[in-house]
């Protein structure tokens, strides 16, 4: 039997091309934060470029949703797969003309950020049609395995080539990862859904249905508030962990302790696809975020890339759980046929908390959190007693406070009661 062939099989091959992909982007987002705080010193820059790299491709989710809806999923994935490269090789020619400003590498990241909003909605609407609801868990956890990838294999990879070469060699591979990824998404084009037929209605009619299909049962519209919450603070760990780290050590230490702490992420991504959770979700997803708040607050407590990379590693292994129970809760409760305006409209509301803490996060840091345990500073005679002084330290108390208040938060949901009702909708 040609596995290939089946809908599994497809699905497979699809997700084999985003995996490269995401091993691509991987590369081009270390190198690049490596580049700005090296340049400039500043965990605000950072965030910067994260927030331009992430800003746009949310804000267009929604629309992207209805095109998903309406049109052949399968050109949109190829669209944003080959035309997001413009904004890489927009800032490898700003590179060999010489050295990039901090504006044309906002302005590269912004741009590719556009196209890759094509991709997401068309990506996870065609998981459901490739799919049936038994293998969405399964299928969840791969997709994690892959989107870990940039933070497994990225890292450490991108950390050797820095020793060898510069960053122009990183974006010129993640150039090259879009041919692979495009070919691999035209191969599996039998399998797609070509969208629903309805181009004749009108975009402001979509996202009305979109938005009735998220908010028609009130436990989903519930949770995916509560995930913008835990976004939030997600977002200071995922924007601060290279300037923790860069502050009192170099990139190849950030790049191995990035790939170690990943790892958890690939460990239990692999037991979610092998082992399926059955029942249980809300629990699941309540404890495992509670316990990522504890890595989290682990993570920022002290100078040392042994016990970053235990900590780190013990965060990221609680994601898959909590991912792949949120995509069960959202996914088996909404209706196929609007299964693409409902997640482009569920990608902006819940992941506006990433774009709060990536504008937030760096000001935080360079401004308030780090004069204060500075040697002298506020509060170096007391919280400074615990976690030390210095130029990272202040970083590493936000992200302790950013882990605290999730472990808070996972407390609170576990208590919502509409959020419980979903289980019997998914059964």
């Amino acid at each position: 039997m040609n596995r290939t062939g089946s809908p599994f099989g497809k699905f497979m091959l699809l997700w084999s091309g985003q995996l490269v992909s995401a091993i691509g982007s991987g590369l081009s987002s270390f190198g690049l934060g490596v580049y700005v705080y090296g340049a400039t010193g500043k965990a605000s820059a950072v965030a910067l470029v994260t927030l331009l790299a992430f800003m746009p491709s949310l804000l267009l989710s929604a629309v992207s949703g209805v095109l998903a809806d309406r049109y052949d999923r399968r050109l949109l994935m190829v669209l944003g797969d080959s035309l997001s490269a413009l904004g890489v090789a927009f800032i490898l020619v700003c590179m060999l003309r010489g050295e990039a400003q901090l504006w044309q590498i906002c302005a590269g990241v912004a741009i590719s950020s556009v196209f890759s909003s094509l991709l997401e909605p068309a990506y996870k609407a065609t998981v459901t049609d490739l799919l049936t609801p038994e293998q969405y868990t399964k299928a969840s956890g791969l997709v994690q395995v892959a989107g870990s990838s940039k933070y497994l294999i990225s890292p450490i990879v991108a950390g050797f080539l820095l020793t060898v070469a510069d960053i122009k060699l990183l974006l010129v591979l993640d150039i090259c990862t879009f041919f692979v990824t495009v070919a691999s998404t035209l191969v599996v084009r039998s399998g797609l859904a070509s969208g629903s037929g309805r181009a004749s209605a009108s975009f402001i009619r979509e996202f009305k249905e979109g938005w009735a299909a998220v908010s028609e049962k009130r436990g989903v519209l519930v949770l995916v508030m509560m995930t913008s919450v835990i976004t939030f603070f997600l977002g200071f760990i995922q924007t601060l962990s290279t300037p923790l780290v860069l502050a009192f050590s170099d990139s190849a230490a950030l790049g191995t302790m990035e790939t170690v702490a990943a790892s958890g992420m690939l460990v239990t991504s692999v037991i979610v696809g092998i082992l399926p959770i059955k029942k249980g979700y809300v629990k699941l997803l309540s404890l495992s975020l509670f316990c990522a708040g504890l890595g989290m607050a682990a993570f920022g407590m002290r100078e040392s890339i042994v016990w970053i990379c235990l900590s780190g590693f013990f965060f990221f292994a609680m994601l898959p759980f909590a991912n792949a129970s949120l995509d069960f809760l959202t996914r088996s409760n909404i209706e196929n046929s609007k299964q693409g305006r409902a997640w482009g409209l569920i990608g902006v509301i819940s992941q506006l908390g990433y774009v709060a803490a990536y504008a937030l996060s760096g000001v935080l840091a360079d401004y308030v959190f780090n004069p204060l345990l500075i040697d002298g500073g506020a509060l170096a005679g007391s919280v400074g007693r615990i976690i030390g002084t210095g130029s990272g330290r202040g970083t590493g108390f936000l992200i302790i406070v950013a882990g605290g208040l999730l472990c808070l938060t996972s407390i609170l949901l576990y208590q919502v009661q509409s959020v419980k009702k979903l289980e019997a909708g998914g059964a």
